[in-house]
């Protein structure tokens, strides 16, 4: 059997002869894993655990606990937990936590306040007195609970 050219695979497909798949899958590759590795400690500075309200994070294991029971919480949003951690009682702006979250990618803001609602949920968030995260309205968000290292 005779190898064809991308184009004349294309066509047989009655896909759209322009697009160009062989350079688009080349620019995929570039690009990295499709799925980055959990965040790892960066230096012996960085707190491997830290505490908050009933919560732990074990930021070695890419792990939220409450109590010893493991908090379902999808990696998107425990990356935007810990980017909050690190900068505890600071503003961290929407672009700061879309360019950690999903780095090299466009996406919407939404995307960001759906993270961030869901980690809010995971987090009882607002009820029975707790309170970690405070948006600042078009600007960001704020990790605002005492944290224990």
């Amino acid at each position: 059997m005779q190898s064809s050219a991308p184009s004349e695979r294309l066509e047989q497909l009655h896909l759209e002869p322009e697009l160009d798949v062989e350079r688009a899958l080349q620019r995929r590759a570039a690009a990295g894993p499709l799925f980055k590795e959990p965040t790892k400690p960066v230096g012996a500075a960085t707190p491997t655990e830290v505490s908050f309200g009933p919560f732990r994070l074990l930021r070695s294991q890419f792990l939220l606990l409450e109590g010893d029971k493991p908090v379902p919480l999808g990696s998107r949003a425990l990356e935007i937990l810990i980017a909050l951690l690190e900068r505890n009682g600071e503003l961290v702006s929407k672009q700061d936590l879309m360019a950690r979250v999903w780095p090299n990618v466009f996406v919407e803001p939404a995307n960001l306040s759906v993270h961030v609602s869901a980690l809010r949920r995971a987090l009882r968030d607002g009820q029975a007195g707790n309170r970690f995260i405070v948006n600042i309205p078009g600007r960001g968000y704020c990790f605002v609970a005492s944290v224990a290292m």
